[in-house]
């Protein structure tokens, strides 16, 4: 039994002293009051709001430097495999452009998170996630950025909200007289890849636990657009804390916590097992998506207490769009973290590139293209140009509906590639916005029943899919390619040429679109006889 704390309360998470660098920010600073003799700040909404504002416009165009630097690491790296390069430059690339403040680095902006710890001497006029909320509101209306967000109006039907609200705002009442905040843009396709575990005192057995880790780490799979920030929780007070701590361990926001336990129970880092899990991961073959060392940059392994009955285990990534800011408020004036405004100069001297790219075009007649992808392996790089016709989740839902009641899909899923995808807004003066892929795999249902109308034969997308989409597509002779998730700048500004809606205007970004492309880069995943890249690297690896 461990020994009896005489102090009631112990921080559960013992950080170090802050090291964020913060820029300050031209807002209306607090104003001070005396009152009982202590010294408290007021606050006005308007801060509050533009502080808002202007951290949701700088985390979608801006990454920290330490992401940065990592990506280069990649790039450099002797034993990285040509595609690990390559895709870590295209990232590198896309950063470049993000930077420039137009296009987001990804198309889907997210859902806006904002962690707030509030000074008991701080004090504002009303309930804050009022200014904080509007703030949000006017970034997404302001900017190139999406709404993504859905509103359950009953149980099966749901509407655009048409601002990106509502966002997830908790704040933390804590001592002292600073406003500190984590404010996070967070995709669907990384949130997907969250997951709670409800294990036994038998897992912390340390040859099982990594065994069990190397199942779980590997499934996870390259629809979140790795390489991955990768977040291990073991152990929580609840459910609900062990994957709290999951998010903010893949923020970057528990690295100052100490490097063991204490009798009484508090977090800390296991950077041992850290070490070993990373060096599990390069193992794996799966690489920057399209195969090698590099499925993640990083991995942070935190323990915390538990009941003895319960062994919560909780698994989560930050992608290749790491977007999180730290925001402060002080006597002094509201400060934002400072982050990489010159991605520049990280990009290699020499050139790299995809290599022996087959170049696909894309405007002739779907027997031909299906010819052209016959001829080629599983993960065979190819360069696309020409016309894709751009459909997703909403569209795949309602025209199975019809399909189901006999109405025979639109000749566009049959006559050109099905790209999945949503845009950001479009830029005056661009044909695109960022305009990336989103996750192959939530259309998988969809597949046999398309490819057997004779629909969707060649799709492009992100990540891996399925078996019963490889079996579709040796039963109905159909291929599917992937291009590199997180370079939604990069494919808006400098590859896609021309966008228009072709149907279904009234779902916004989920609309069909048809849309044109220049050498475009993709990789054949899944053939015409079934063959799976990612499955066949799972089989390399005794997997």
């Amino acid at each position: 039994m461990g020994e009896v704390s005489s102090a009631a309360y112990r921080p559960l998470f013992p950080l170090e002293a802050e090291r964020t660098v913060y820029r300050k920010l031209d807002l209306e600073p607090p104003r001070l009051l005396e009152a009982g003799g202590r010294r408290f700040l007021e606050l006005a909404d308007a801060t509050l709001e533009g502080l808002a504002v202007t951290a949701f416009f700088d985390v979608q165009h801006l990454f920290r430097t330490s992401h940065l630097e990592q990506l280069r690491a990649v790039v450099t790296d002797p034993e990285s495999s040509p595609a690990d390069r390559f895709v870590s430059l295209e990232l590198l690339k896309n950063a470049v452009i993000a930077a420039g403040r137009v296009f987001p680095s990804c198309q889907d902006t997210g859902t806006a998170i904002v962690l707030g710890r509030k000074g008991q001497a701080v004090l504002t006029r009303g309930d804050d996630r009022e200014p904080l909320s509007a703030g949000i509101r006017d970034a997404y209306a302001r900017y190139n950025l999406r709404f993504s967000q859905l509103a359950p109006l009953r149980m099966t039907e749901e509407v655009d909200t048409g601002t990106n609200l509502p966002a997830q705002i908790e704040i933390e009442a804590v001592p002292g007289d600073a406003y500190d905040f984590l404010m996070i843009a967070k995709g669907g396709g990384s949130a997907n890849k969250t997951f709670l575990f409800q294990e036994t005192r038998r897992l912390l057995d340390p040859e099982r636990l990594l065994a069990w880790l190397e199942e779980k780490v590997a499934a996870i799979g390259t629809t979140a657009c790795p390489p991955y920030h990768l977040a291990i929780v073991v152990g929580g007070l609840s459910a609900e804390q062990c994957l709290k701590t999951v998010k903010l361990a893949s923020t970057r926001e528990l690295d100052g916590l100490p490097d063991e336990g204490t009798p009484s129970g508090q977090a800390f880092r296991d950077r041992g097992l850290e070490r070993q899990v990373l060096a599990m991961t390069r193992g794996l073959g799966i690489g920057a998506q399209f195969g090698g060392r590099h499925f993640c940059h990083d991995v942070r392994i935190v323990r915390l207490p538990r009941h003895n009955g319960s062994l919560p285990v909780g698994i989560g990534v930050s992608c290749s769009a790491d977007r999180q800011i730290k925001a402060r408020i002080t006597a002094e004036g509201a400060y934002l973290e400072a982050l990489d405004d010159d991605p520049a100069r990280f990009l290699p001297d020499a050139r790299i590139d995809i290599g022996a790219a087959v170049a696909i075009d894309l405007d002739r007649p779907m027997a031909a293209i299906r010819a052209d992808l016959a001829k080629l392996e599983v993960g065979a790089p190819v360069l696309l140009s020409g016309t894709l016709v751009v459909a997703r989740d909403l569209v795949h839902a309602t025209l199975a509906e019809r399909l189901a009641r006999g109405v025979p899909l639109p000749d566009y899923l049959k006559d050109h590639p099905i790209y999945y995808a949503g845009p950001a807004k479009t830029p005056e003066g661009y044909a695109s916005g960022s305009f990336g892929p989103t996750t192959a795999a939530r259309m998988d249902a969809y597949m046999a029943d398309f490819q057997a109308a004779g629909a969707a034969l060649v799709t492009l997308a992100k990540g891996n899919r399925s078996r019963a989409v490889a079996e579709s597509c040796k039963a109905n002779g159909g291929f599917y390619l992937a291009t590199i998730g997180g370079s939604a700048a990069r494919l808006g500004r400098d590859m896609i040429k021309a966008v228009e809606v072709i149907d279904f205007e009234e779902f916004g970004m989920e609309a069909a679109w048809r849309i044109r492309v220049a050498a475009m880069p993709a990789f054949l995943v899944i053939d015409d006889q079934g063959n799976d890249f990612y499955r066949r690297l799972r089989k390399a690896r005794g997997g």
